[in-house]
């Protein structure tokens, strides 16, 4: 067993339960031999021995926690970083506002630990030389403000509008931002010594510089129109396209173009040459059979989707009168005569059929018996995670939970509320209060 550094001091940067879905508290349990993506468990459910699909409660596993020593005895990891987040947002010798948002440790030992290991420590000599080199590139640099072409000229909307909002409050008459990124930066430069905060603070104006000129220049101030263009790619096109947008940062607007151009290509042709090799295996040797093809493919994928779709409305009709009257309207349908619609009168009432989860999303965070449960009171699985949730942390707030509560926290049918509760207590998830 091990122990690592956690994500982070905020509960919900972390990952949530493999088991339960709650957010992660340390200290909890990493499965070493389940991956690529790590499988987290909380306390809870790692007592409980919880399994799913591959990951059985034998696995090898780690203990996640921060709270150890690294620089020095009596500074966990956990204090380490709020002392370097504390320095980042009060400044650097505002050590009086560092103890009181670090809460844990007094002013003089902040500042007494970060000089020391910060500051005064050789293996940062390094940074200290490259921050030095980075001021005399900015005195040597001029700060002016980036133009736009004549040609690509943005709109100018009302103070307050829709459009403006889009545009993130960007004001084209004086070329900068409502707010700016950082905004509050020149408050670190109130009451402190020049001196000691001069590094800071043309470093966050060179990344507020650096961030207006990424904007600038991959066009997207204008929100809408960068959306237009990004739709008439294809679907596959789109995705990659979401997904190297983070990389725009690194090259310019062409560069970038053209790699998402390139692959756009690779698509098209990667598409052809399989439809290709799909008439080449059928043995078809011109054009003209290609065409043949295609249409008789077409009619036989609509039978095929027909025939589908009547076994997946036979699955779930228990009326013989009402299938035999849908039959009679699909022959209709299908000779070309107008469908006579009739009205057919049932006793009783019918039960609706299980939903359908197939593809439904969050479908694969649910278990065998969740799953079951969506299904027989016809719940998509998406909503039932945030009521399950929901209903978790009021338990765990109180102590328990009692029906009426869980009535007012979800306000669905109060049958499907039942349901629901009944089936939290039974597995475990919650105690009645």
């Amino acid at each position: 067993m091990d122990r690592l550094a956690s994500f982070g001091n905020d509960p919900f940067d972390k990952p949530p339960c493999r088991g339960c879905s709650s957010y992660l508290v340390e200290p909890y349990i990493k499965c070493a031999e389940c991956g690529p993506s790590p499988f987290l468990l909380c306390l809870q459910c790692f007592t409980r021995g919880y399994e799913y699909k591959k990951h059985q409660s034998d696995h090898k596993y780690e203990i996640m926690t921060s709270d150890f020593p690294v620089l020095e005895p009596g500074w966990t990891v956990q204090e380490e970083m709020a002392l370097l987040e504390a320095v980042m947002d009060c400044g650097f010798g505002n050590w009086s506002d560092v103890a009181y948002q670090m809460r844990t440790k007094t002013k003089e030992e902040s500042e007494g630990h970060y000089m020391k290991n910060f500051i005064n420590n050789p293996l940062f000599s390094s940074t200290l030389l490259s921050l030095r080199q980075m001021e005399d590139h900015l005195s040597r640099t001029a700060d002016t403000a980036i133009p736009f072409k004549p040609t690509d000229d943005p709109p100018r909307p009302s103070f307050d509008s829709q459009l403006s909002r889009d545009m993130a409050g960007y004001m084209p008459a004086r070329a900068d931002f409502m707010e700016e990124f950082d905004n509050y930066a020149e408050w670190d430069l109130k009451d402190i010594n020049f001196v000691a905060v001069v590094d800071i603070y043309h470093s966050r104006l060179e990344e507020r510089q650096r961030r207006k000129k990424i904007i600038r220049d991959h066009g997207l101030i204008n929100l809408r129109k960068f959306q237009i263009l990004e739709r008439r790619y294809p679907k596959e096109v789109q995705d990659l396209y979401d997904v190297m947008r983070r990389f725009a940062r690194v090259v310019g607007p062409i560069e970038h173009d053209k790699f998402i151009e390139s692959h756009a290509l690779e698509f098209e042709l990667r598409r052809e040459i399989r439809r290709l090799q799909e008439y080449r295996r059928e043995g078809i040797q011109s054009f003209c059979g290609a065409k043949v093809y295609e249409r008789v493919k077409r009619i036989r994928e609509d039978e095929r989707r027909k025939r589908n779709m009547l076994c997946d409305i036979l699955q779930y009709i228990h009326d013989v009168r009402a299938c035999q009257q849908w039959l009679h309207k699909q022959a209709a349908i299908d000779a070309g005569i107008t469908p006579v619609v009739t009205t057919i009168t049932t006793s009783g009432r019918r039960s609706a059929p299980p939903l359908n989860l197939t593809g439904l999303p969050g479908t694969e965070k649910l278990n065998e018996r969740e799953k079951e449960l969506c299904q027989v009171v016809r719940l998509v699985p998406g909503a039932y995670l945030e009521y399950k949730q929901a209903l978790l942390n009021e338990c765990r707030r109180q102590g328990g939970l009692r029906l009426a509560q869980a009535r007012s926290l979800i306000e669905i049918d109060v049958n499907k509320t039942r349901k629901i509760y009944d089936f939290l207590i039974k597995e475990g998830y919650i105690n009645k209060a």
